[in-house]
């Protein structure tokens, strides 16, 4: 895992430093051609993003106000996760319907979601507008709402023709999100893509007859604002989830006592400090190895157009030296205390000084729109240096 961070750290040194005029005009007169250079920086930064290219931007789209309060939820202000606990797996996408019937019918376009996805959970979400005026004082309470998926259009009103995924009571004289778990269907759906012939809800009174659609009525993309489309979210695990040195340094919590939020961590240049700082104290003034500030801003990338949230966050990187004798202030390993001795009393020639390097790694979380207009949120491991020592 700390090559990656080796990696990420050294395109961004590339990407993000701010060399003066007479640096570009020399490097640009130079044979090396730095506009290569900076296309392959980026594209292996895209890879480390789990990406080819960058999505295409068709303009500005507000996100989901549920995509953006998942984000909020789950990281700071700088994207540093807060828990690596409360998402399930590391990436959730949204999809909004597009049918646009005047039926209840959905069908959501899921071409964006690759095979190799885990599919963990997926929701139905539908916003239930109140009744009509007209029919407020209507006699029914509740209804029955169930949720179909299709399996032949040409039979939809058979009962062979779809298959019963989720259904339950709702009051008739409420309103606002409804959400129906469908995960069934989906994973169906991508393992098979013409599988895909979307969705029916179906209205019924308690006595089993059909509803008066002016009693319960859900917003539709046609007609309604898009803050209250229809909307599939889809909770995955693409496998890049690994065993980092985050996960391992959560034992310092009690068992079953995770804080609900982490602080934020300091943005490069910023004078505040979290309450544990105590992680993040500087080791010592001078050379000695400690974390230094290292911003990583997605605009100067040309990243703006498509990330949401964070428009940048602080990457950290290590540097200084590991003198002898390795205080514990430096969280040196037991092999770099030994390597330590034996480059002091030079009783091996060519051991070096152990290295100063991240021993406690965060991830962060982006919230972005993908080629076909979705609005996604992803976690990304060993993404932020907590703290360095001499390893």
């Amino acid at each position: 895992m700390l090559p990656v961070v080796f990696i990420v750290l050294t395109l961004m040194r590339v990407l993000i430093a701010r060399p003066s005029m007479d640096y570009f005009e020399n490097r640009f007169n130079s044979a090396e051609e730095p506009k290569e250079v900076r296309s392959k920086a980026i594209k292996q930064l895209l890879e480390v993003f789990g990406m080819e290219d960058p999505p295409l931007t068709r303009g500005h789209k507000q996100p989901p106000q549920y995509m953006l309060d998942l984000y909020n939820t789950v990281a700071d202000v700088d994207g540093v996760t807060k828990d690596p606990h409360l998402l399930e797996g590391n990436t959730v996408r949204s999809f909004f319907d597009k049918l646009h019937s005047e039926q209840v019918e959905y069908m959501f376009n899921l071409s964006t979601v690759g095979k190799n996805e885990k599919v963990l959970t997926a929701e139905l979400h539908l916003f239930k507008l109140r009744p009509q005026s007209s029919v407020a004082f209507n006699r029914h309470h509740y209804c029955q709402v169930s949720v179909y998926q299709l399996l032949d259009g040409d039979k939809m009103n058979i009962s062979q023709g779809k298959k019963l995924l989720s259904s339950r009571l709702i009051p008739v004289h409420s309103n606002g999100w409804e959400v129906f778990t469908i995960t069934q269907a989906v994973r169906s759906w991508i393992l098979d893509k013409s599988s895909n012939l979307g969705l029916l809800v179906t209205v019924r009174t308690l006595a089993g007859s059909q509803m008066d659609s002016k009693v319960l009525r859900f917003a539709s993309g046609r007609h309604h604002h898009h803050s209250k489309q229809p909307m599939l979210v889809l909770f995955t695990d693409d496998g890049r989830r690994t065993a980092s040195l985050e996960t391992k340094t959560q034992g310092r919590y009690d068992e079953g006592s995770l804080p609900a939020t982490l602080p934020m961590l300091p943005m490069a240049g910023a004078g505040r400090r979290s309450a544990r700082s105590a992680d993040y104290e500087d080791y010592t003034e001078g050379t000695s190895c400690q974390r230094h500030p290292l911003y990583v801003d997605f605009e100067e990338i040309g990243w703006s157009g498509w990330i949401v949230s964070p428009r940048g966050y602080n990457a950290y990187h290590c540097k200084g030296s590991c003198p002898f004798p390795l205080g514990q202030n430096m969280r040196p390993t037991n092999h770099a205390t030994v390597q330590s001795i034996i480059n002091a009393l030079k009783l091996t020639k060519g051991i070096e000084t152990p290295c100063c390097v991240p021993d406690k790694l965060y991830s962060i979380n982006l919230l972005y729109f993908d080629d076909d207009e979705n609005v996604v949120l992803k976690q990304y491991d060993d993404m932020v240096a907590g703290s360095c020592g001499c390893h």
